[in-house]
């Protein structure tokens, strides 16, 4: 089925074919051991926050300005992915794709900040090895990075995909699972906000 017939499509084509259903089962099955994997690395940043050695403690590292603009950008992108579901649900292909190319171009910002970000705080003493705070530091926020840039790429595929071959039942969970991907790395860059800047700055 291809996108001239999109409204011949059910009100919810990722969950119209059995394998639709379990693709978006399996990917939340997915999901629970990923926040799993970054709940252990919570831990171990929470437990080594103030083993700072000779480097600079998080107070005196962190710009909140600098990470509260890609916060914001983001933030923003999770939007942008609510529209393109929402574009999934109309069975409007177009909108969906414009929507995702948006979506991207907003993470492509967020991932160059943190790079910059990375940069400044090694030019600043804060390397990798620099104590056991810093390792921490780099694991976590460098793990949620590197989950980011996966996300753009598997989204970039996607767009390139829906344009090709448009939006049918077999594209549609894919959109759908994509969505679901970017909320979480969301969700979860929410928590490293609060727990390794705000809290860093404050306590």
């Amino acid at each position: 089925m291809s996108a001239h017939v999109e409204g011949q499509l059910p009100h919810e084509p990722e969950k119209a074919t059995l394998e639709g259903r379990n693709k978006v089962l399996g990917f939340w099955l997915f999901l629970g051991g990923e926040t799993v994997l970054f709940g252990t690395l919570f831990s171990a940043f929470l437990a080594l926050r103030h083993q700072v050695l000779d480097g600079p403690p998080a107070h005196e590292l962190f710009s909140l300005p600098l990470v509260a603009i890609a916060t914001a950008l983001l933030l923003t992108s999770s939007l942008t992915s609510v529209f393109a579901t929402q574009a999934l649900h109309r069975h409007d292909n177009k909108k969906l794709i414009t929507w995702l190319i948006v979506t991207v171009l907003l993470g492509l910002g967020f991932l160059c900040l943190e790079i910059y970000e990375f940069y400044h705080y090694v030019k600043e003493g804060h390397g990798f090895t620099t104590s056991a705070f810093s390792s921490s530091f780099y694991t976590l926020v460098g793990f949620h990075g590197a989950h980011v840039a996966l996300g753009i790429v598997w989204i970039s595929l996607l767009i390139g995909q829906l344009a090709k071959k448009g939006l049918t039942v077999v594209t549609a969970p894919k959109a759908y699972v994509a969505g679901l991907y970017w909320h979480f790395i969301d969700v979860v860059w929410v928590f490293i906000f609060t727990v390794v800047y705000l809290m860093g700055k404050v306590v």
